[in-house]
């Protein structure tokens, strides 16, 4: 369970996704949940992963056990967590303690209170008593020889109540053999100048090794792990994506990005940075929790954009509108083409696309007036980009691409007496110069249509037999009011490569997914390599 790391121990980045991140609403975790973002962790290159507090739950006490079986880790180093002794005890003879030697963690995070009224509420002991319990502690785990950080709990608020025993602590972990001390904003509630303040005092006066461990209720856990470290933290602690109670942690990511980008800190191995974005998506998927579109650095808007003056911009100089390359993160720019769009917009947009528009200034400007005349009925690009590169392409060739011509489309719903509702769809259509009728059954009338559709073309196009629709969203738009209402529809298909979407406006639903529906299929043969009918 421990790694040789390719970085030196003076500064740490400490993962507490599988601990604290954990507690968020919303993610329960299995142990093989547990392993999976652990490995994920360790292939990003953080230096500590803690992977929860054994003995305390069944679930923790297996991972732990599993963890020495099946985690090869080549990067960090598993942490357990737990508490300082109960008072009036010996840490030798604590049950608790005890689990954390026998989970074999290598090293130990222990919390340990920090504000005295915690002390005497919650432990219900004495403040001289709360220093024994961290120094017997830490102690006696250094003696079994474990490493040892201690995290001290509320520290911000106890220093604010008593900053002499608040500094007593840290420095009788200190003292003790604890390696780093980490000062916990437990209620999130600080600001970034407070907390450097704080940090450079307790430095000062204790001389220990300090860390941080931030939580975002002001929204400022990024910026006050920053503010830390400028203050004399070496030491930070975070969860994936921000993962946590309440609101969350400081999120990992833009602190490990800022640290190597902004501060020039080497904290990851070489060319792990370029696997943030792939890392932060995996480690979603596994707590099955859609990625943040406007997260920092990994999120698929963090370099999008939209303004007509910002693509001006960017089409002489990227950088005049991106604080970093995006490929540094792994993530990519990108050009959303929308009723904002002017010229650069559209000339940069068919460049990322593939489709060369040359100089023509003339097809550049037909497309910047079709985009806003179609937004102006209700269509969205922005969230649509197949359904552009097929709009961009018929204003290049001077006729929409074409693979076959609707005859007609019906879809029926039928209300049965025992409640029940059958929904059949038939398609009459031509390609490759045949006539075709299919009719279908599905679970919706859309639904029906779609695989109508699909019936008709499949045995003519067999690369359709891939495609899958991926996602359906419906939207009324502003206007008309009740079922006169004008019906955006937005589609995802995909073909197990990838996936791609398409927009369909009209008054009535099922005629608004139709237009999805063709532009789905319609691009799905392009992006299969499919020759257009004569």
């Amino acid at each position: 369970m421990t790694a040789t790391s390719e970085l030196d121990d003076s500064f740490h980045v400490f993962d507490t996704t599988l601990r604290d991140g954990a507690q968020r609403e919303g993610i329960n975790l299995t142990v093989a949940d547990k392993l999976a973002i652990a490995r994920h962790l360790d292939d990003f290159g953080v230096g500590f992963i803690e992977g929860g507090w054994p003995g305390a739950n069944p679930r923790d006490t297996e991972f732990f056990a599993r963890a020495a079986k099946e985690l090869d880790l080549r990067n960090a180093t598993l942490v357990a967590f737990g508490a300082t002794r109960r008072a009036g005890a010996k840490a030798a003879d604590d049950p608790q303690v005890r689990a954390l030697l026998e989970s074999g963690a290598p090293v130990i995070t222990l919390v340990a209170k920090a504000h005295d009224r915690h002390v005497e509420l919650a432990l219900r002991t004495t403040l001289d008593e709360n220093l024994e319990m961290v120094r017997d502690t830490v102690a006696h785990l250094r003696a079994e020889g474990r490493r040892v950080f201690v995290d001290c709990e509320h520290f911000f608020d106890g220093y604010r109540a008593n900053p002499e025993y608040a500094k007593a602590v840290v420095r009788t972990a200190a003292e003790a053999g604890a390696d780093v001390v980490i000062l916990c904003d437990t209620n999130g509630g600080m600001l970034p100048a407070q907390i450097g303040a704080v940090v450079a005092t307790v430095l000062a006066d204790t001389g220990a090794r300090l860390g941080i461990h931030a939580q975002d209720d002001t929204g400022c856990a990024v910026a006050n792990t920053l503010a830390a470290v400028d203050a004399g933290a070496t030491h930070v602690q975070c969860t994936a994506n921000g993962y946590g109670e309440r609101v969350g942690n400081a999120n990992l990511f833009p602190v490990v990005a800022a640290l190597e980008l902004k501060y020039g800190k080497k904290v990851l191995p070489d060319g792990a940075l370029r696997e943030t974005t792939r890392i932060s998506h995996a480690i979603a998927e596994v707590v099955n929790l859609t990625p943040s579109t406007h997260q920092p650095y990994v999120g698929v808007s963090a370099f999008a954009h939209k303004a007509g003056l910002h693509a001006s911009a960017i089409k002489v100089d990227p950088d005049l509108y991106q604080h970093i390359d995006p490929e540094q993160v792994g993530n990519t720019m990108r050009m959303l083409v929308s009723d904002m769009a002017g010229r650069a917009s559209i000339e940069l947009k068919g460049r990322e696309l593939g489709v060369d528009l040359g100089d023509d200034r003339e097809l550049v400007g037909r497309v910047v007036e079709r985009v806003k005349e179609r937004e102006l009925k209700g269509y969205t690009y922005e969230a649509a980009d197949a359904s552009f590169e097929l709009l961009l392409r018929a204003e290049a060739q001077g006729a929409p691409l074409k693979y076959f011509d609707v005859e007609s489309w019906r879809a029926i719903v039928e209300d049965r007496p025992d409640g029940t509702h059958a929904n059949e769809a038939t398609v009459k259509l031509w390609a490759k110069g045949e006539r075709i009728v299919a009719t279908a059954e599905g679970n919706g009338p859309v639904n029906a249509l779609d695989r109508a559709l699909r019936v008709a073309l499949e045995k003519i196009y067999p690369q359709l037999a891939k495609l899958e629709l991926v996602d359906y969203k419906v939207r009324i738009l502003e206007g008309k009011h009740g079922t006169q209402s004008t019906t955006r529809v937005l589609i995802s298909t995909g073909d197990g490569a990838g996936e791609w979407s398409t927009v369909g406006v009209a008054e009535n639903v099922i005629a608004a997914s139709w237009q999805a529906l063709e532009d789905a299929y319609t691009y799905g043969l392009l992006r299969a390599g499919v020759e257009p009918a004569e």
